[in-house]
């Protein structure tokens, strides 16, 4: 049986970004193991409010941290630091419903980049995305028509696509997510289990049984030593 990553990611939530990033970056190598990679829209607010959990900014504590975890995140993926704008966070429900909609009549690669294009212009380009008229123009700066991208917008109001983004978050909950990214994984028994946050791989490619490399500490000297070889 293939293995199989399907990811629960949100455009509110910068370490969705970090996992897309990864995932798209590995998934040739998962591929060639038969591992199926897929990305479902999800509602973070949703999550928080379903699981009992608290988003960071909300917890001096937490906040605190985020600032060092984050610049830390930003050199471990080769991504420009992130700095949240004045309007973070945004209510996603309006870009998240979209992306559903494009997800389904669009091709797989042409949803990705797009996704990926919703945390660029909300944390490097300091644009408010859940404002329908700057999603617009995330829209037409991937090539959408102007008919596609009222399509699109259109969307978000209808009731198929406020319940699938529902669903999704219902889904992702009820496989134990308290936040984003979550990762629900099968391995080649078929066996099942849940990963968070975009620091667990190592976990993760443990559970599927794929070789892989981890960090590793390399002793004192022992780079010169490689040199001379």
């Amino acid at each position: 049986m293939p293995g199989k990553i399907d990811a629960y990611v949100d455009c509110v939530s910068p370490y969705s970004y970090y996992a897309t990033l990864y995932l798209r970056k590995n998934r040739k190598a998962l591929e060639s193991y038969g591992i199926e990679v897929e990305f479902h829209p999800v509602f973070l607010g949703g999550i928080n409010v379903g699981s009992g959990n608290k988003p960071p900014w909300t917890l001096p504590a937490k906040a605190a941290y985020s600032k060092f975890d984050g610049e830390r995140a930003c050199k471990y993926f080769g991504v420009p630091q992130i700095k949240p704008p004045a309007f973070f966070p945004i209510l996603s429900i309006l870009p998240q419903r979209c992306m559903i909609y494009i997800k389904r009549n669009f091709p797989r690669e042409k949803y990705e980049k797009t996704f990926l294009t919703l945390w660029e212009w909300i944390f490097y380009k300091g644009i408010d995305i859940s404002k329908p008229e700057n999603l617009a123009e995330v829209f037409r700066s991937n090539g959408y028509s102007d008919s596609e991208v009222g399509e699109i917008l259109a969307s978000a109001s209808k009731p198929e696509f406020k319940e699938a983004l529902t669903a999704n978050t219902q889904t992702a909950l009820d496989k134990g997510a308290y936040g984003a990214p979550w990762f629900w994984v099968r391995n080649s028994e078929g066996k099942e289990e849940p990963f968070f946050g975009s620091d667990r791989f190592a976990f993760m490619w443990m559970y599927l049984g794929l070789p892989f490399q981890d960090v590793a500490i390399e002793e004192k000297g022992k780079e010169k030593e490689k040199s001379r070889l």
